[in-house]
């Protein structure tokens, strides 16, 4: 799948693919880390990947953390920070 952003084309790896990004997958929303209460601004489909990511954890499935890291490492570097590092 792949999904155009700010002039920018993302593809979106499996198992990423099947998360539900909503009506408009480039709507942004403001996601909240947690624990520092820092926030960053996403697109919804990166807002679905890192949903996944989290609920990846909860689940133990490092694969898919791994996975969905590598891709915020590359794609959303500052955000990634933010959020997951």
């Amino acid at each position: 799948m792949k999904i155009e952003y700010k002039g920018t084309t993302y593809t979106i790896p499996k198992p990423f693919d099947q998360a539900f990004m909503g009506a408009d997958p480039t709507h942004e929303l403001t996601i909240q880390n947690p624990y520092s209460n820092d926030s960053v601004k996403l697109p919804a489909f990166a807002v679905a990947i890192y949903d996944t990511i989290k609920g990846a954890e909860m689940t133990e499935d490092y694969d898919i953390v791994q996975q969905g890291i590598s891709w915020f490492q590359k794609n959303f570097t500052q955000q990634y920070m933010v959020l997951l590092d």
